[in-house]
Parts: C-alpha cells; sequence; structure tokens
C-alpha cells in the first residue's frame, strides 16, 4: 500500500448492522420494523406540549432520575437496580463492552436478533453462533460449555419463539462464571418474562425496551434490570463515555408512559388480538409460521418463495422484511400493524397468491 493510504491500516471495518428500510414515500403499509401502531399514551403527550423548551439550554440529569424511579417503581426494584440508555440498542451495546470482557468466545444464536455479532466485532470480542434447532428453538446444552458471556433473545427475534423460564434458568444457573444477558424486546406480548430470577442469580441481566409495547421507537429508550453491582458497572463505563445520553424531555415522557399502566395493557391486549387474527387468516393463505409471542408474526408459503411476495408487496406499498440468509431465506417477519392495515395485507397477499 502507498503511504498516502497508509491511515487506512489502522481503521477499524466493520459490516455493520443494516435496520429496516425507513420508507421516506408517503401511504406506505410498514410492517417491517416492528413498530407499535397505536401512539404513546396521551400522558405522553401532555408532557410534550407543556415541556419548558428553555430547560433545553441545560445538560439533563445524567441519573436519569425520572425515569429511573419510574421503571424501578414499575417492577418493584430500587433505582440503583435499573440502568437506562439510548434505546435498547444502546443499552446492550454497553453490556457487551461491560460484561464480555474476556479471551473466551461469548455465545448466541445463529438466527436472532443481527446486531449482536456486530457489536462483538466492533468490541474485538470472540463469539460462537450456536445453531437453533431444525423448528427454531435453543437448544440448552449448547450453552453448557466455557464461555465469556451469554445473551438471547425472548422472544427471539426474527423468530418470535419463546423458551421457557425453567430453560432460561437452567442456563444461568450452569452458567455462574459468565453474565447471562435476557433480551426481552417483545417480552410484553406473551411470554414470560425472566426478571424474577435477577433475585436468585447475581450474573443475570435483563434487557427491555420502551420502542414496542410502549409506542416510543422515535424516543429511545431502553432499560436493563439486575443487582445492584452489574448496574453499577454498566454506569461506570456509561458515564466514562457519555454521561448526559438521555434528553430531560425524553425522561419525563419514559416516566409517564410507564406509568400509564392502563393504556399500556389496553394497546398490548390490541396488537395480541390482532396477532392472533393475522395467523388465521395467515393459515388462510397457505402460510405456516412459528408460534410467535411477539409482535411480529415470522412466516413462509407453502409455494411461493418469500423473495416474491416481499417484492410484489412492495410493489404495492406494503413494507415486510425480508433476509437474504440461510436457513430464513424462506421466511417474512410481519409486524402486527392496526386491524386496518393488517387486512390489507391479507388483501394483497390473496391478489399476489392467485
Amino acid at each position: 500500500m502507498s503511504v498516502a493510504n497508509s491511515w487506512e491500516d489502522n481503521v477499524r471495518k466493520i459490516v455493520p448492522y443494516t435496520p429496516g428500510e425507513q420508507p421516506k414515500e408517503k401511504n406506505v403499509i410498514k410492517l417491517n420494523t416492528n413498530e407499535n401502531p397505536y401512539p404513546p399514551s396521551p400522558r405522553v403527550k401532555a408532557v410534550t406540549e407543556g415541556f419548558d423548551c428553555g430547560k433545553m439550554r441545560l445538560y439533563p440529569d445524567p441519573d436519569s432520575t425520572p425515569l429511573v424511579s419510574a421503571i424501578a417503581g414499575r417492577y418493584n426494584l430500587k433505582p440503583s437496580q435499573v440502568f437506562v440508555g439510548v434505546g435498547s440498542d444502546d443499552v446492550l451495546s454497553i453490556a457487551f463492552l461491560t460484561f464480555f470482557n474476556s479471551e473466551k468466545p461469548v455465545l448466541f444464536p445463529d438466527i436472532t436478533y443481527s446486531f449482536y455479532d456486530v457489536w462483538a466485532d466492533v468490541y474485538r470480542i470472540p463469539y460462537i453462533q450456536k445453531p437453533l434447532t431444525e423448528d427454531f428453538r435453543i437448544n440448552p446444552d449448547d450453552y453448557k460449555t466455557e464461555n465469556g458471556g451469554i445473551i438471547i433473545p425472548n422472544p427471539n427475534a426474527p423468530t418470535g419463539c419463546q423458551e421457557s423460564l425453567e430453560m432460561i434458568e437452567d442456563m444461568v444457573k450452569s452458567n455462574p462464571n459468565s453474565v447471562v444477558i435476557i433480551d426481552e424486546a417483545y417480552i410484553d406480548f406473551g411470554a414470560e418474562s425472566a426478571l424474577r430470577l435477577t433475585e436468585k442469580y447475581e450474573n443475570l441481566l435483563i434487557v427491555q425496551t420502551f420502542s414496542k409495547s410502549r409506542s416510543l421507537a422515535g424516543m429511545r429508550i431502553g432499560y436493563a434490570m439486575g443487582n445492584e453491582k452489574l448496574i453499577k458497572y454498566m454506569n461506570d463505563v456509561k458515564f466514562s463515555i457519555n454521561s448526559y445520553t438521555m434528553t430531560p424531555i425524553t425522561q419525563l415522557c419514559g416516566a409517564e408512559a410507564v406509568r400509564d399502566e392502563e393504556y399500556f395493557q389496553s394497546t398490548v391486549k390490541k396488537i395480541v388480538d390482532t396477532r392472533e387474527y393475522s395467523k388465521t387468516k395467515l393459515k388462510e393463505l397457505g402460510f405456516t409460521f412459528t408460534d410467535s409471542k411477539s409482535n411480529f408474526i415470522f412466516a413462509r408459503h407453502k409455494t411461493k418463495p418469500a423473495s416474491e411476495i416481499f417484492s410484489a408487496l412492495k410493489e404495492r406499498k406494503i413494507f415486510v422484511r425480508y433476509w437474504n440468509k440461510p436457513r430464513i431465506s424462506n421466511y417474512l417477519r410481519i409486524t402486527v400493524g392496526t386491524p386496518e392495515e393488517m387486512d390489507a395485507l391479507f388483501a394483497a397477499l390473496e391478489e399476489i397468491l392467485k
């Protein structure tokens, strides 16, 4: 390499995470990024309308006290057991940097949230991807080996499959020398949280988000829950990078979203009801799918290739998620929208599948 280009020798070269497409055109039915189709709590709107913009000249509370206190109250925890970040992606990134700090490989599934291997590459963390079974389930025996940490989503993405609390406890119990992270981004749509296990196991960290069930993807709020020692370690790393990560208005909006339990429960119920209705309609159209416990359905058609369905839907301004990857190249991940959006999807599918 010439001297002029030698600086590139020291560049950290990473294959980045590819997010779902954010269409710029109007009148699109967007079922590709697992956003909530309903607006956030009216109490969030009240915060935005009453916020004193003059406060934006000041740095925000680095401890995010209003939000941390609200989350702790909702889950019956101490504030010192709660960590907040700019979306669960930020929280997970800090967790990788904090806890996966050995020469042993971190373990996670081969079909899972595709940011995990990106973070591992960015932070130069060795990792091994353990293959899911043919029906997209985790084989717990794969995680009973020497490792530098474990992370699994429950329910998994993009499959939507839920693993039992008994299996998760066995995994945590079998790895006392590693931090086990359970990524519960979709937990509110019908799965059982492993949060109560944090009372028994100090090496267990639970990560959740406001992006799905609380309709605040645009505000970027994520949080982790665990024993005080884990949370302190994460805050030490966070405050070594950037103390002021969450704006004052975001902290207040998040706190009000947590407090509005009635609205939260009603919105989640709407999505779950629409998901179950959508399973029936997809089955009638010749699709098979995993038993999703999330706000999306991971489906394939018995005769029509997923790539063709994906393209035909996009032509009709209906966006779903497709990956041209091994083992899942014939599946589509379909976010659960409103009943009206799903009916438009089914009408389009009927036309495409004729």
